[in-house]
């Protein structure tokens, strides 16, 4: 990028200083400005729990629409397709399309509004991605239907495969053979290289997973459990992913999937919108402008949330409100939309470490590709203190019965911060609806989580 690029943002961004590193890095009187003009980004700076409302949201119907509904339906397509070969290789899914519980948690609604001393308006419910298939997180959505795509493309183009055939033929030995000669290659906290790293290896590839010090040691031990190269890091997430991909580039038969810029990962994540609007209407729900959703989904990098809300905004216009949830000590992706200057800006910018309990989110620049597809569409973004991650945690387990990941539990963010969430719903006039809203908790990730560090997390911090 050059010196005196422009932002999004008109100037705001300014000139930037060059790193020798082939990056740039914000200056001190840039960071102030930012600081002086943006009070979510001065929240940010001093670790304060905040909400920021996205000023640059546009009715749906004048928004841009980058990815179209019929590269949507053809990742729908490619899903339905593998299904037979997911449904042989993980009988757990049993009809193989890989999805999770939507449910209601009165309970855990009933907690949240004894701790907080408000009564939570409306309905709440949990999407349990927590609990998908195979990888145990949200994650196996984007991640596996990339390494799906990867490896229809190698085969069909290989002559092996068409697209009309039975994809349960996949189990046969010689496409095991056939893949493994290729690598996939994939930079990582932990659940995407979990799973790209468990799809890719029962498929054949030789999958290598670049870790940075961030992820658990257990997602380590798992992958390479199912036979994939995990590759650790002292450093970030940005450095293990700029490492794979530098790797990846160097070996003719490796394929990288990158996290910060895969637009196949963002169509597999933007599936999830017509899943969860059958399973909202099959639970009798109706979304309307008199009652309004509104979806709190974990954010790190930024790839999961954001095809999660395109997907639900394709369908559901402005009657769904979709916030990103992200840790103080992370936020990254509410730094790169309030400033306007998206993956150039980190969190070390203003002087935030980027280490957080929630290591599924322990993300320090936000992705290059989905800040500016979804401005125009996201509602706003909320921040958590890890201090409040685990009470959360603990709340969800002792009243619903439900274990989730800490990076899970920022999901709940908006309902620590009721008194600044009304600001939103004033300016969109929503205060007469708000008793027959629907809150949706997107639960990222949990399932797979070893028994010892569950109960590690649970009695981490006594239930407030």
């Amino acid at each position: 990028m050059p010196d005196g690029w422009m932002c999004a943002r008109n100037d705001r961004c300014g000139r930037r200083k060059e790193t020798g590193h082939g990056s740039v890095k914000m200056t001190e009187e840039q960071k102030e400005q930012f600081i002086r003009e943006i009070p979510a980004v001065a929240d940010a700076a001093a670790l304060r729990e905040t909400v920021w409302i996205n000023d640059r949201k546009l009715p749906f119907r004048e928004a841009p629409a980058p990815i179209t509904d019929a590269q949507i339906q053809d990742a729908e397509d490619r899903l339905e397709r593998f299904a037979p070969y997911i449904a042989a290789a993980f009988p757990e899914t049993g009809d193989g399309l890989i999805e999770s519980p939507f449910q209601e948690i009165p309970r855990m609604r009933e907690w949240i509004s004894r701790h907080e001393g408000t009564a939570l308006q409306g309905r709440l419910f949990l999407k349990r991605d927590s609990d998908l298939a195979v990888s145990g997180s949200v994650k196996a959505r984007g991640g596996i239907y990339e390494v799906l795509k990867h490896a229809e493309s190698l085969a069909v183009e290989a002559g092996l495969l068409r697209t009309t055939d039975d994809y349960s033929v996949l189990m046969e030995p010689r496409f095991r053979e056939f893949f493994s000669q290729y690598k996939i290659q994939v930079g990582s906290t932990g659940n995407l290289g979990l799973s790209i790293g468990l799809m890719g290896s029962k498929l054949g590839f030789h999958v290598i997973v670049h870790m940075s010090a961030d992820a658990r040691q257990w997602k380590k031990d798992l992958l390479r459990e199912r036979g994939a190269e995990v590759i650790e890091y002292a450093s970030d997430y940005t450095n293990a992913v700029k490492e794979g991909r530098t790797r990846s580039e160097q070996d003719p038969t490796s394929y990288f999937v990158d996290d910060e810029k895969s637009e196949d990962l963002f169509l597999g994540y933007a599936t999830a919108g017509k899943r969860i609007a059958g399973q909202i209407a099959d639970a009798g729900l109706v979304v309307d402008r008199k009652h309004p959703l509104f979806v709190y989904i974990p954010c790190g990098i930024g790839g999961a949330p954001g095809g999660i809300t395109y997907g639900l905004k394709r369908i559901y216009g402005d009657d769904v409100h979709c916030f990103f949830t992200e840790p103080t000590e992370a936020c990254c992706m509410l730094l790169g939309l309030a400033t306007g200057c998206h993956n150039q800006v980190c969190v070390q910018d203003f002087g935030i470490s980027g280490r957080t309990a929630a290591d599924g989110l322990a993300v320090t620049r936000p992705s290059a590709l989905v800040g500016r597809i979804i401005q125009p569409l996201l509602s706003g973004d909320i921040t958590i203190q890890d201090k409040d991650l685990f009470p959360l945690l603990r709340a969800l387990y002792q009243t619903e019965g439900i274990f989730i990941e800490p990076s899970s539990c920022a999901g709940f963010a908006a309902f620590l911060m009721q008194d600044r969430m009304k600001e939103y719903i004033r300016r969109e006039h929503l205060e007469a609806w708000m008793p027959d809203a629907v809150h949706v908790v997107w639960a990222t990730g949990g399932s797979l989580v070893p028994e010892e560090t569950r109960k590690e997390y649970l009695g981490a911090m006594s239930l407030a």
